[in-house]
């Protein structure tokens, strides 16, 4: 009999167990001897806190992260097939979604084992449900080019879609580009555009702020090296 792959949502800051993770997984960790994980010592961490009564060392962890190649992602099921249950952690927040686990994933179910989504905190919906944008129609972009002209073309196409088709438009930056993210924004789209920002979500410094970019424009908030996420909308 094969093993049960487990999807489990991990923390998305610094903040209380309980107020993000349902005890149920805390209980189900207890049973889970192997981890497929991003980073291996943010989740010794987070299984830790978790639940006091883990034993870390019993425990096998194997990476899977963006330098993870594709011929090593087979022999992560190997425990499964044996008919170990595995657990697969990101470093923040719900694993696959944006996330390398999302192989491991497509790769389980081609073989035939059972798949378990835990409920757990996903930026990705938390800020969607707080901004009061379109929550009907919505894109999730994943984080945004480097280069500036396929940026500027990315930016644009936000705004298409959000006048087009109605639909809301979710991305990321890493924390040192968020202030440029800001700022392109203010500077190339329209003023009719409403953006929300939701910095720090489930922490106790968690700021969720929605205005039109002209607005944001008159005050520039302090998100240099904060992690964000942020939603275009009419």
């Amino acid at each position: 009999m094969k093993g049960t792959l487990y999807l489990i949502p991990s923390l998305l800051g610094d903040t209380e167990i309980e107020k993000s993770i349902p005890a149920f997984n805390n209980e189900l960790i207890l049973s889970i001897k192997h981890y497929v994980v991003e980073d291996v010592r943010t989740v010794r961490r987070f299984l830790k806190k978790s639940n006091k009564a883990i034993n870390i060392d019993e425990l096998t962890f194997t990476l899977l992260n963006e330098h993870t190649g594709d011929g090593e992602i087979p022999q992560m099921l190997e425990p499964l097939l044996k008919g170990f249950d595995v657990g697969v952690v990101s470093e923040a927040g719900c694993p696959a979604i944006a996330d390398p686990g999302a192989k491991l994933v497509d790769l389980a179910h081609r073989k035939g084992i059972k798949v378990v989504p835990l409920i757990g905190p996903s930026s990705i919906v938390l800020s969607l449900m707080a901004s009061g944008f379109n929550g009907q129609s919505f894109a999730f972009e994943g984080y945004l080019p480097i280069d500036a002209s396929l940026r500027m073309k990315k930016i644009k196409q936000f705004e298409k879609r959000i006048f087009s088709e109605n639909q809301t438009q979710i991305f990321i930056e890493t924390p040192y580009r968020n202030d440029k993210t800001l700022r392109d924004l203010i500077e190339n789209c329209s003023s009719q555009l409403r953006l929300c920002i939701a910095a720090n979500i489930t922490t106790s410094s968690e700021w969720i702020c929605t205005r039109y970019l002209h607005e944001w424009k008159k005050q520039l908030p302090e998100i240099g090296k904060v992690p964000c996420i942020f939603l275009l909308y009419k």
